[in-house]
């Protein structure tokens, strides 16, 4: 693969980026690199810095300096919303469902930033529950059934690079095992997907590659195959 190929494959590019809020300094020079269509995760402990990774891509935080290009564009001075306009997805971790409005309200409400979005009849299909739900307020919807909602409102506005944080977190294992299968046909769609995740066992099997964050740092990088001949490692730095 040629130097030009291989730069064009790349969906983002994060070189020496720090993070503040106020005088907290978060991230210390992240370096990563994410090609189109592969899943890749960032496992850490609580405070290493992994939302707060997904947050600065965004321009989510007080302050960052450094570089993020995203399909070959610097952003670093763009406000979110341009951000989100090169087709990037952000589903924080409290997933900010609207709990006044219906399920198809707030799967209408984002706006579609590009072509290529799915339509209410695929987000459906895709997730059965939404739709046997759909006239029903945020407020009556359980911990999956917003993470779902939360999710699917990405995918109608044509985002084709995903940035996911904690998706899994105190959910039952029939709906962690669904979003698994989500993620899994998301990614042959050939969407990007950045997750972050505490549960390794449900990310080991769905990733291409693993980023370990730590101290605001990537101190590992382990690819699918090399998992097993590095399981003592990262069980190392995950506390497992």
């Amino acid at each position: 693969m040629s130097y030009v190929t291989a730069k064009q494959n790349e969906q983002l590019r994060i070189s020496a980026l720090h993070a503040f809020y106020g005088e907290s300094h978060i991230l210390h020079g992240i370096e990563l690199v994410v090609k189109r269509g592969e899943l890749v995760t960032l496992l850490g402990r609580n405070g290493a810095g992994r939302s707060t990774t997904l947050k600065a891509i965004m321009n989510m935080v007080g302050r960052r300096t450094g570089s993020i290009m995203i399909n070959g564009e610097e952003t670093m001075d763009r406000a979110p919303h341009n951000i989100a306009r090169l087709g990037v997805g952000y589903c924080p971790e409290h997933r900010g469902i609207f709990s006044s409005l219906s399920v198809q309200e707030n799967l209408m409400l984002p706006p579609v930033v590009r072509s290529g979005g799915m339509s209410l009849e695929e987000i459906y299909t895709m997730f059965p529950n939404l739709y046997e739900r759909r006239f029903s307020q945020g407020t009556k919807l359980s911990g999956g059934e917003q993470q779902m909602l939360a999710l699917a409102r990405i995918l109608r506005t044509g985002a084709n690079m995903l940035l996911l944080d904690e998706i899994t977190e105190g959910l039952a294992p029939v709906i962690v095992e669904k979003l698994g299968e989500v993620l899994v046909a998301l990614k042959k769609q050939g969407l990007t997907i950045i997750l972050v995740e505490q549960n390794f066992h449900f990310a080991a099997p769905l990733a291409d590659r693993h980023y370990v964050v730590e101290h605001g740092r990537i101190v590992e990088e382990v690819s699918a195959n090399e998992l097993q001949a590095k399981q003592s490692v990262l069980d190392g730095y995950l506390g497992v």
